[in-house]
């Protein structure tokens, strides 16, 4: 298998701290700058991924964090929990407050509990002045309506809602990111909104280990597979694909603050 040749790749939405990627972590994070990735964000789903995160931050210098609770996690999200949480914001290369959001198609933790927490971290992300990194599957209009309650800036990732939704979090000022789903076969309604979303306001990800791009579908994904999902978007938008990749890589940069 051969990467697609391509350069400064910024990965905006990852898991590095998977426990997928224990047999050879430190090998794949090594070789990752040579494949063309100049930038990842590791995106946390509790505290304990988010101080994983934060440590792979400190021992790489092309990786940063965020810290916050996944809608899945936030069962284990106890009274008071956003001081323990604002903490670890304020740790050095910890670029915004995510994962966080709704997932209604599970119901992993109740959905009154997810609406809590969610608004919870979204008051402590304009608090801190900081971007929020925004997971939502089958809530797009809980999403919707308390993104616009509190104004943050912020990203939808893995995006999966319909143009029109994206151009209402076009018009709050979010920027929406996209994965490997682009590549799929069955990927007409995320091309569709791709197609509504500007080159500046476009964002590109693995979620890895997860959603590896064809023709790599099926194994274990890393930031090295986003030349794939870079194509395919860059093939919709009628650009170059490095062009594509050099303006999401600006894109991410100013979202996460990245100088």
């Amino acid at each position: 298998m051969m990467d697609y040749p391509y350069n400064n790749i910024f990965d905006s939405h990852a898991h590095y701290e998977s426990k997928r990627f224990d047999p050879d972590r430190a090998k794949l994070l090594n070789e990752l700058p040579g494949r063309g990735v100049r930038y990842v964000l590791n995106a946390a789903s509790d505290f304990e991924s988010a101080e994983a995160g934060i440590k792979l931050a400190e021992e790489y210098g092309y990786i940063y964090a965020s810290a916050g609770f996944h809608p899945h996690e936030t069962k284990k999200a106890t009274p008071g929990f956003t001081a323990k949480l604002a903490e670890l914001l304020r740790r050095p290369k910890v670029q915004a407050v995510g994962e966080i959001g709704l997932d209604y198609h599970y119901d992993f933790s109740p959905q009154e509990v997810q609406r809590r927490v969610f608004e919870e971290q979204l008051a402590l992300a304009v608090e801190l002045d900081l971007p929020v990194i925004v997971h939502d599957r089958e809530a797009h209009y809980d999403t919707l309506a308390l993104l616009k309650k509190y104004k943050p800036a912020g990203v939808v990732h893995c995006y999966s809602g319909s143009a029109e939704m994206a151009r209402e979090l076009l018009s709050i000022g979010f920027y929406i990111g996209f994965t490997g789903v682009v590549t799929f076969k069955n990927a007409r309604k995320v091309l569709e909104a791709a197609r509504a979303v500007p080159i500046d306001r476009l964002l590109i990800e693995t979620d890895c280990p997860y959603m590896a791009p064809e023709p790599q579908r099926g194994r274990r994904c890393d930031s090295g597979l986003l030349g794939y999902t870079a194509q395919a978007l860059a093939r919709e938008k009628g650009i170059d694909t490095q062009a594509l990749i050099d303006r999401t890589c600006q894109n991410a940069m100013e979202l996460y603050r990245i100088i």
